[in-house]
């Protein structure tokens, strides 16, 4: 089974304190570590645990710049076979339509069976997945938390988490898009030796020429959303704590929503 697992760059919210820029017009950049963004570490591990299952290869390819190589080292460091850096001056302020498009053009250069997100990233959408399917007229299922394959057929299972905590079971064809969730699996530990290991592979870097893409499609010109704004939000009052016994809370508490008219 060939397998496309499509990974990002991002902050890395546990190693950073995020804050907005002066003029509001993104997050301050200056110093932040960045790292592969969770949910598509989740991703290229169950494609490794399918590719270790039935065969096959999986390959990891990223939208962004330079420094993009260095999560892509890190996923084939944890397993993953090759690695794709798709990097263009013209790809800078693409939207989630433009990655899309951008993504649909690298897989159109192969003949994958699967590919696969994660279910979110750092701007928090989760288009991506569902655009690149819909662009390549695929199957598509999000939020998956499960999946069944068997070697040779032509269809997959997926499990997806639903509202209220209940499991959706689903049979899809081949070959498809599916988003991953978090939780899906546990990702395998990547030490030194192994990033050291593939230090040296050569990772192709492919930008709007070799994609067959007109500069124009895709970027900050032709992107349909645009980021207007970031702003913290205000804080709010600051909570009350009830102590007591849980009689003398439960009291408490019925008497604060007396007060406040949320009961007669």
């Amino acid at each position: 089974m060939e397998i496309l697992v499509c990974v990002k760059r991002v902050p890395d919210t546990a190693e950073n304190e995020i804050e907005v820029n002066r003029d509001g017009t993104d997050i301050e950049r200056d110093d932040l570590v960045y790292s592969v963004n969770e949910w598509d570490n989740y991703a290229v591990e169950e494609a490794i645990q399918i590719r270790d299952r039935v065969g096959g290869t999986v390959t990891v390819v990223s939208v962004g710049d330079e420094e993009s190589e260095e999560i892509l080292r890190r996923e084939m460091a944890m397993g993953a076979d090759k690695g794709v850096l798709l990097s263009d001056a013209a790809f800078e302020g693409s939207d989630g339509r433009g990655v899309a498009a951008i993504l649909k053009a690298e897989a159109e250069k192969g003949h994958y069976d699967l590919i696969l997100t994660g279910a979110l990233a750092d701007d928090g959408a989760g288009e991506v997945g569902g655009m690149l399917a819909a662009m390549l007229d695929r199957p598509y299922a999000s939020l998956v938390n499960h999946i069944e394959v068997e070697k040779g057929q032509p269809t997959i299972k997926v499990g997806r988490e639903i509202e209220g905590g209940n499991q959706e079971m689903n049979e899809i064809d081949l070959p498809c898009v599916l988003s991953i969730q978090t939780g899906i699996n546990e990702p395998r530990y990547v030490g030194i030796r192994g990033i050291r290991k593939v230090a040296s592979l050569d990772i192709p870097v492919h930008g709007a020429a070799d994609l067959g893409i007109a500069p124009e499609q895709v970027g900050a010109a032709a992107a349909l959303v645009k980021r207007r704004d970031y702003f913290v939000p205000d804080l709010g009052a600051g909570a009350e704590i009830l102590e007591g016994s849980t009689e003398e809370v439960i009291d408490k508490l019925i008497n604060i929503l007396k007060a406040q008219g949320g009961l007669k």
